[in-house]
């Protein structure tokens, strides 16, 4: 409602690799995750909003934050290889698909989903090695815009319990910088820091314009329930706990 109610939005998924992030933003098909219930939502509210003269068009984008790169997991051919940065919370360049239908949007999800990094660790078969973005786009009649943005952040762990090595330790290092510029934005919002470093990571210069002002954010942690997780837990929860303090602030 506050995406429709021309506010941008921003629903988070956090905790270690396995933890069931990507489980509870996608969820199977006979049980829906966070991003799917979100985009039906959606889809209900603008239907009710056009039937009371109020008409919005929705667009997506899938975008992947890969090693501090940008990868726009919606692009073909050539485009696919084109590096892609972020200008003022915008991302020029980037693939925005028209969507009429919920199913529609499960189609492109499912395209963009294809193109995602994962490799397997101690922790995960098929661990995500990226931070992937579901990002939905509501433009009005008037041309005004706001943003949901649907995130399945990669797992939070440290280096020496999931046992990776070369390609896959860069990977991880990149994975915990990112993240740790998100704690740090997280930490500076909560303090009402006259400065927020945004520009610390490629994932929060995206998501600039959903961490500030009068955006409305949730974040879902995610932990284990096994003994020898114990620390990641607690880690996640603390993480949860500082965000959880957070109060509305202007950028």
């Amino acid at each position: 409602r506050s995406c429709a109610d021309g506010f941008n939005v921003c629903l988070l998924a956090y905790g270690q690799t396995g933890s069931g992030k990507t489980h509870s933003m996608m969820g199977p098909a006979e049980a829906p995750g966070l991003s799917v219930r979100a985009v039906q939502a959606l889809f209900w509210i603008t239907a009710a909003d056009t039937a009371d003269g109020q008409h919005r068009t929705l667009s997506v984008s899938m975008l992947e934050v890969y090693n501090e790169a940008l990868r726009d997991l919606l692009a073909t051919g050539q485009e696919a290889a084109k590096p892609l940065e972020v200008c003022v919370c915008r991302v020029p360049g980037l693939t925005w698909r028209p969507v009429s239908s919920v199913d529609h949007v499960l189609h492109v999800l499912a395209e963009g989903s294809k193109n995602r990094a994962t490799a397997a660790t101690s922790l995960n078969a098929h661990s995500s090695r990226s931070h992937a973005l579901l990002s939905v786009r509501l433009t009005g009649a008037d041309g005004r815009s706001s943003v949901l943005h649907l995130v399945d952040l990669a797992g939070s762990e440290r280096i020496s319990k999931s046992e990776v090595a070369g390609q896959q330790l860069k990977e991880a290092q990149a994975i915990n910088k990112s993240l740790s510029a998100l704690g740090d934005v997280i930490q500076s919002l909560q303090s009402k820091s006259g400065h927020v470093p945004y520009r610390n990571s490629k994932l929060t210069q995206v998501l600039q314009d959903s961490l500030c002002g009068s955006s409305k954010v949730l974040l879902v942690c995610c932990v284990s329930p096994e003994a020898d997780s114990a620390q990641e837990s607690i880690s996640s929860l603390n993480f949860a706990s500082r965000a959880a303090q957070v109060r509305p602030c202007l950028c």
